[in-house]
């Protein structure tokens, strides 16, 4: 399950003990995503994937618009999104 971590600007997901994360900062009416990590050993099992769309989700959800800085959070949004 992802969870908004508001203390610390950023989505997680926890799997097999280890946390994935894409760090925001709301800038008024925006989110601005600069920076997705996933570590190694999660890699290639979707989980950035299902990290990123969550947050995107989350993100439209509350009306914000979308700032992708991090490539990884705009190739997915640019492969739907949300959706």
């Amino acid at each position: 399950m992802v969870r908004n971590n508001r203390a610390k600007g950023r989505y997680e997901l926890v799997e097999d003990g280890l946390t994935a994360f894409a760090d925001y900062r709301i800038e008024g009416g925006r989110i601005v995503f600069p920076h997705t990590v996933v570590p190694a050993a999660l890699g290639g099992r979707g989980v950035g994937t299902r990290l990123v769309k969550a947050a995107l989700a989350d993100a439209e959800a509350q009306g914000l618009e979308i700032v992708a800085e991090c490539a990884f959070v705009a190739k997915v949004l640019a492969e739907g999104g949300e959706g």
